[in-house]
Parts: C-alpha cells; structure tokens; sequence
C-alpha cells in the first residue's frame, strides 16, 4: 500500500480546525436513499446507450492486490469480522494515509514556494482526498501511461498542480528535485498541468473542463475499447457553476458512464471570496441526483470516511458517481486555513507551515497495476475508397463531406465521428449509416462536443466533430485548450457564410476562420467542391493538432476530377497567365464567383489570375509569391468577416519584409438579413458582379500590366 512509510507514526502539528459537518447520507448501499429502487440492469456488452442510467447491484470485492490491505469494507460504515490485529493493521493503514496527506500538503507548500507563486492552499484542502484515491483506488502503471488498461486521472481544478506533482512524488514518478522545479523556466512542471508529462492526458487550467473531458474518455472505455478502466475527475467547487459542467453531468448520465467517478474538493472558498454554496454539499447532491447521478458526501479530510466514499464509487456501475468532499483551503496551517485572500499565492511563512505541517516526508506509494486488457481496435480496415464526383456535376461540400467521413470509417476502424443533433444537415448521418458502433451523438451541446473529441482522442481515436460553423464559437475555449493538450482533432463546420441563403444571421458562420486561424497550431481547410473536400476529409486524419474543415450548404459546381491531389498547404491556379493584370484570391463559395468574374473581365480584355486557396492555414506563400511578383495586385473574396479570415492570412503572407504588392478585400461588411443565396452574395459585395467591378476599379488605378 504505502511502500517504506507503511509504519511511520503521524507526525503532524497541531490539530487542524474542524471540517463542517455534512449533512445527509454519507455512503449508501450503492443508491441513494431518496431514489427509487434501481433493478438490475440485464448484461449489456454491446453497451446501450439508449436507456435510462441505473445501479446493477454491487458487484463482490475484487481480491486485495499483493502489498495493499483494504481495512474496512469501503460499502459500508461498519467493521467486518476481522480480528482485533487485523482492526490493529486496518488502524495502521488509515495512520498511513495520513501521513501520506501530510506529505501530499507540505509539498505542495515547498514547490509553490520554491516557484515563489502557485495555488498551494486549493491543493491543501484535496490532499485526504488524493491521497486515499492513489494509494487504495487508483489503477496506474506510472512505468507505462499508454497501457490502456490504465485508469485515468484528470485534475480539472488544474491551479492545484502542487497537488497533482506532489502525488507524482509519492508514486515515484519524479523525484524531489524536479518537484521544486515547478513553474520554471523548461521544467515540466506547468503552473497548470500539460501533457509534456506523459501522466497527463490533457491540458486543464481552464475550469469546467474536466468532467466534459472525462466524459470523452469514459465514453472511449465503456462504448468503444470495452475496457474496463475507470475516469476519475478532480473538480474544485468553483467550477460546478460553469455550463459545461453540467452539460456534461447530463450526458454523463444519459450515456450510464459508471466507469466516470467525480470528486468535488468543496473546499468553500473561490478567488475573490466564498463560493455559491460554500459548504453545502447537499445542494451539489440534489442538483446531480436530479440528473441520474449516484452521490455520496463525506468529510474530505476523514481519509477513513474517504476511503469508504471511494470505494462505493467504484463499486457503484450503471451511472457516474460523484463524491461529494466537504474540504477546508489551505488545511492543516493555522494561518491560512479556510481564510479569504489567500487563492494563488505561496503562503507568507512556507518554513512555519511546514513545521505545523510535521515537516518533509518521503512516503513512497506503491500504486496498484491495472488489470491485463486488450483494446479491439484496428485502424486498417481496408484500402481507402473515397467518393468520386464529375466534373461538371453540382454537388454540396457538405455532402461530400458526409460520403468521405463514411468511406474513411470504412478504411479506418480508429475513426469515430461526433455530432451535436445536427447529423442530417452536416451530412455526419452518412457515418452513422454505416458505422453506428462508431458514431456518438451530443444533441445541442457543442462543449460538450469538443471535449469530448478531446478525450476520444486521449484514448488513442481519431475523432471528426461536426456542426454549424457558427455553433464551434460557443465551444472557442475547449478548442483554445485542445490545442494546448496538444490534441488531434477534426472539427468541421457546415453552413458556412451568407451562402447559406434565408436562414439569416444567426445560422451563418461568419467568425470561424478567425477563430480557427488563430488557434496555436492549427490547420484551417476550406475545399470549393466535391472531390477536394473529400481528398481533404481523408488528409485530415494524417494531421497533428486541431484541424478544421469548412463546408457549405448550396450545391456548387465540380470543377477538379477524382484524382487531383489538393496538399495541405498548398494552392490552386484556375485561370492564369503571363498578362495577368490582377490576381484574385478566394476560397469555398467565392471560387465559383471569381471565375465567373474572370470570364466576364476577360471578355473585357482584363485577364486575370484565379488562386483557389483551400488551404486557408498554412497558405501557399510561393504561390502567392508568384501572383504578387507577375501581377503587382491581390485581391481576396471571402464569404467570412473581413477580420481574420483569407485577406488577413494573404496579408500575413507579406509581413515578413519582402515586396508587398497592393492588397485590396472584400468581405462580409454588413450585418446580413434574411434573403437567397444569391442576393446575399451580391448584398455582401462578394459575387461576380462586385468582384469584376472591383478589379476594374483596381487596374484603373494605374497597376502596372
């Protein structure tokens, strides 16, 4: 269990202050009592996700693992028939985990210290917690975090990272050294943890992010590898007021997650003062019961109690459980110990604490090794057979799209898609169609989407997200945040522009690309027709970090054949030639206006050049290179705002000194209305017409031929 610490004496300080009683039901017998009695769920190995979340009944206690005693029966409040030396050894071992969550708090103390800044009080008052849940619950072979019988461990309150080292610590994952490396300049050791540490799955910092995150992965394990690790999500008290949160507690439960267990540090403090709720624990129960949820409350600092609460969490299948902590920032320093103004500042006499603390420790835990498991995925199906269209036909990108997703799936047995009750209009159903054991459905809950993308991706899929462009704006912050988790994800939106036609405003994306452009790393993807959208769909997959894909809703005109190739990062020439007196530069829906303002402007004896830039991010600087050398004058049409878009990445083509040539854009400078698709397109000054107009206006200017 505790490795060389398993008989140290406690060597605390003085007694810390009292934890707030908790109210209500400390631990059932695997439902709560106010619910109705559960039945017995029928064996389920497809995994159904279409009833409601119930409790099977508690399965036996799985055998005690060489080297840890479990003590008490963790179901119950009760002793069992043991013998009085076995009470002397159980005794022992809850004196242990005191121990270690003394080592766990002072730690924590020495590396924020040692930072000179850090959250060292919020990891305080989860150290019971944590330290129970590593020594006693937790699965993990630390010499091999890709085994992916591994449970996983997500720090959603990230600011305690202190915490989270310090366990690292204690499992003999770094040493002590590295622990006071934490937030310098090249260690790995973040102010808020990132996967530069091979334990950590995913970034967190960003509260309400966790449990979306952990719904991603717990949805990996009971639906898609059929492994029976478990989630376990660290969440502060603060970050249940977030929407996310719930929007994954519902989800959680619709989908019977049991394999996802939530711990709440309530902890009653957040940064500026008390929390909503502050310690009570039965308005954090009543809210998650009322969505399917098995809870339990205990006192977070009882580690004796907290084994128990945890040992009922893993016991409890057929729904998620949350164990609901009343907990006490800054615990076990009298000075700083549930006082305001003390969130994210080292404490003012690290040296004191410690002493009151009992001073450093070396407890050395020895975590339980996850059972034997074989994930039964296989990522080549069969050779890639990608739709084709011909040329000179109509047809949608969006149902490109939909048809490419599908033959990838087919060829591909990691690929898994993702949609937000929208499936028929992104053409996603096309997926489902033909691969249902892959395809998830998050009705109207775009966070929830992306995080879940994210932990997909955690697990080793390869996740393709999809809904309205306009809609991945309410979920920039998970997508910001992918990109810090370094994650591999496939976001594509529909019903991209003014293009979309009479839907109006609030349906038209219009802000993507500057959002997407904008993600660190990114790569931004924006196919005219049919066939380079579905070469593109299945480029995608080969890709690092977040790649998005934009589509369209109208029909549009097959201008490549089936086996053009379309690189990323790469460009195409559709009209060209050495006396071109301008270059227009367009992608998606304006590729088709420009080269029918092309035909027109050649009809007047002004050629053109026609650069169809797909590959929004990273462009095709060479290309337009040559465009700007040969013509002396870009100009860029995009159905998108004229901030951030296609003008702003051909204009970032030239920042870095060289030549210049003279840059002119049009975009979507009004706020639109309800009309038909072409009216919005000449409403917005981005059809033909106003394309051909301004290049006329352009070479009237004097640009040299």
């Amino acid at each position: 269990m505790v490795g060389a610490a398993r008989h140290l004496v406690a060597r605390g300080g003085p007694a810390a202050g009292p934890t707030p009683a908790v109210t209500g039901p400390r631990h059932g017998p695997g439902r709560d009592p106010a619910d109705p009695a559960d039945p017995a769920d029928p064996a389920d190995p497809a995994g159904s996700r279409n009833g409601p979340a119930r409790d099977p009944p508690n399965p036996p206690d799985p055998p005690n693992p060489p080297g840890i005693h479990r003590g008490l029966s963790p179901a119950t409040g009760t002793t069992d028939d043991r013998t009085p030396n076995d009470q002397e050894r159980s005794d022992m071992r809850y004196e242990e985990l005191t121990e270690l969550a003394r080592q766990l708090r002072v730690d924590s103390v020495r590396a924020a210290d040692a930072a000179g800044s850090g959250h060292p009080t919020s990891s305080m008052s989860a150290a019971d917690l944590t330290a129970v849940l590593l020594a006693h619950h937790l699965r993990y072979d630390f010499s091999d975090p890709g085994n992916p019988a591994n449970d996983r461990l997500v720090f959603s309150k990230g600011h305690a990272s202190p915490l989270l080292y310090s366990l690292y610590k204690a499992a003999g994952a770094i040493d002590d050294e590295e622990l006071l490396t934490f937030r310098k300049r090249d260690s790995r050791l973040e102010g808020h943890p990132t996967p530069l540490l091979p334990w950590v799955d995913v970034a967190t910092g960003s509260l309400g992010q966790g449990l979306p995150v952990g719904v991603g992965m717990a949805l990996a394990g009971r639906y898609l590898d059929r492994v029976p690790y478990r989630i376990w999500v660290l969440s502060g008290d603060s970050e249940m007021a977030e929407g996310s949160v719930w929007e994954a507690v519902e989800h959680a439960a619709f989908e019977q997650l049991g394999n996802l267990k939530l711990i709440i540090d309530v902890n009653r403090l957040g940064q500026r003062g008390p929390t909503r709720h502050q310690h009570d624990l039965g308005a954090y129960a009543r809210r998650l019961r009322a969505f399917g949820w098995h809870t339990v409350e205990v006192d977070g600092h009882d580690v004796e109690a907290v084994d128990k609460a945890l040992g009922e969490a893993v016991r409890v299948e057929g729904r998620p459980t949350a164990v609901i902590a009343a907990t006490r920032k800054g615990r076990g320093v009298a000075a700083v110990e549930d006082r305001e103004g003390r969130h994210g500042k080292p404490l003012p006499d690290a040296e004191a604490a410690i002493e009151e603390l009992g001073g450093p420790r070396f407890v050395r835990v020895e975590v339980e090794a996850p059972p034997a498991a074989r994930v039964r995925r296989v990522r080549d199906l069969a050779p890639l057979a990608l739709p084709r269209f011909e040329p000179g036909t109509r047809e949608a990108t969006r149902t490109a799209y939909g048809h490419a997703l599908a033959a990838l799936g087919s060829a591909r047995g990691d690929v898994v898609a993702l949609d937000a009750e929208v499936g028929d209009s992104t053409r996603t159903e096309y997926f489902k169609e033909e691969h249902p054991d892959r395809y998830l459905e998050f009705y109207i809950a775009e966070q929830q989407l992306v995080a879940a993308a994210v932990g997909l991706q955690a697990r080793g899929w390869v996740p393709y997200a999809s809904t309205f462009a306009a809609f991945l704006t309410r979920a920039h912050d998970f997508i910001r945040m992918a990109a810090v988790s370094r994650a591999d994800i496939n976001l594509v939106g529909s019903h991209a522009g003014v293009a979309i036609g009479e839907d109006g405003p609030s349906q038209m994306g219009l802000e993507d690309l500057a959002m997407l452009r904008s993600v660190h790393g990114s790569t931004v993807l924006y196919p005219c027709d049919a066939n380079q959208t579905a070469r593109l769909v299945a480029a995608m997959a080969e890709l690092d970090g977040v790649r998005y894909l934009r589509t369209s809703r109208g029909e549009t005109p097959v201008v490549y054949g089936p086996d053009e190739d379309f690189p990323v990062g790469g460009s195409k020439v559709l009209r060209g030639g050495d006396g071109d007196r301008a270059a227009i530069v367009a992608a998606g829906v304006t590729v088709h206006e420009a080269l029918r303002a092309a035909d027109a402007l050649a009809a007047d004896g002004i050629p053109v050049r026609v650069v169809d830039l797909y590959s929004v991010k990273p462009v095709d600087v060479e290309t337009l290179d040559d465009a700007a050398r040969e013509t002396g004058c870009i100009l860029t049409v995009e159905d998108h705002r004229p901030e951030g878009g296609i003008g702003d990445a051909v204009a970032e083509a030239f920042s870095d000194g060289r030549p210049a040539p003279r840059l002119a854009r049009l975009a979507v400078g009004g706020m639109p209305a309800s009309a038909t698709p072409d009216e919005q397109l000449h409403a917005a000054g981005i059809d033909a017409e106003s394309i051909a107009a301004a290049v006329k206006l352009l070479v009237g200017r004097g640009v040299a031929p």
